[in-house]
């Protein structure tokens, strides 16, 4: 059995990407993902790689655009204010067709609002976040040994399609302490023709460019992107069912809320109460598949959240709305404990919503 370590999520995720050959890390301090910045500080210069902490989150993920078109494994991270920021370069990177890995440790807002953990960028995240026609491919870990996992995933994705992918964590998990085992298989980063690489006079310049002033090339260019989303939708979406065969009702969440359901799950299945859990893995592409089959045999679906209620939206379009979707949630930086989640469940028991 391989050894474990204890780290913290944040260290986890940074440890995971050089295993999966990042060896390019630009960043810009905000609690609670600072230890992120900090590790690649420490580890990057030892092997050979570059970290940069850039004069500002603008600067650092527009240098992500400048190592990515060079064909690098590349990542950046952040806490949801400095996503926002981060907001046109991923959308340039989007229309640039390049892979880039951000990691979104959530904190309360909006605004300022507080460095406490939360799920309030979940919109920010599977809408794009940034301007134009685009998506993301979004993975929303559970624990700490997830947070190294889906960074080694994160960085396949994005290359195999070609498209940043970020890893759309919280403050809790990116604090918490659990053993992580790094024995994972690593999959080599791609050869990547299309870099700007410099041609030796061999081959024909590469361009990278989101820019395009023919507007019937910029249709076809995002009509052909969709088509590939598709593809992603198709093949890419994940997500964990837990005592769903029977249950009579769903609860869905992700991340730490994950965490906190499954108790609860777990206490109601003693009273008596058929209940499961659908956690999903991917919010973008959404996996509406076990959704849609729940609502065949659930009489309510509880979308557990760390917001006003951002994911309850996806939920209630993959079951087509067939069965009633309520939301239990805490917000501000607040997580709904184990019982707030077990009360919501032994009212939908008795027919409440």
């Amino acid at each position: 059995m391989a050894d474990k370590v204890l780290m913290k999520g944040n260290e986890a995720i940074a440890e995971a990407a050089i295993l999966a050959g990042c060896r390019h890390y630009f960043g810009y301090p905000i609690t609670p993902q600072t230890e992120i910045a900090a590790y690649m500080a420490k580890r990057m210069p030892k092997i050979g790689g570059t970290f940069l902490q850039a004069e500002s989150e603008i600067a650092a993920i527009n240098m992500v655009y400048g190592a990515s078109a060079a064909g690098k494994r590349v990542m950046t991270s952040s806490s949801s204010p400095g996503i926002s920021l981060k907001g046109e370069g991923i959308s340039y990177l989007a229309g640039s067709d390049l892979p880039a890995v951000i990691v979104n440790a959530q904190r309360g807002g909006p605004g300022l609002g507080g460095i406490q953990p939360s799920q309030s960028d979940y919109f920010q995240a599977t809408r794009g976040g940034g301007h134009g026609d685009y998506h993301m491919i979004v993975l929303t870990p559970d624990s700490v040994q997830e947070m190294a996992e889906l960074t080694i995933k994160a960085f396949d994705l994005a290359d195999k399609y070609r498209m940043p992918v970020m890893l759309l964590a919280d403050g809790t998990i990116g604090q918490m302490m659990e053993p992580v085992c790094f024995d994972l298989a690593i999959d080599p980063a791609p050869e990547k023709p299309w870099a700007t690489t410099g041609t030796e006079g061999k081959r024909a310049h590469n361009v990278i460019n989101s820019l395009y002033l023919n507007p019937a090339e910029l249709e076809q260019t995002n009509i052909e992107r969709y088509a590939r989303y598709d593809e992603i939708a198709k093949n890419e979406a994940r997500y964990e069912e837990y005592l769903m065969d029977d249950a009579e009702i769903a609860v869905t969440a992700f991340g730490i809320a994950a965490r906190v359901t499954k108790n609860a799950v777990n206490e109601a299945r003693k009273e008596g109460i058929k209940v499961g859990l659908i956690r999903p893995i991917t919010v973008w592409p959404f996996p509406k598949a076990p959704y849609e089959k729940a609502a065949e045999h659930c009489k309510q679906i509880i979308s557990v959240e760390l917001n006003m209620g951002q994911m309850i939206e996806d939920v209630r379009l993959a079951c087509n709305c067939k069965i009633p979707v309520s939301l239990c949630s805490r917000v501000g930086g607040m997580i709904p404990t184990p019982n707030q989640v077990l009360d919501a469940i032994r009212a939908a028991a008795k027919g409440g919503k």
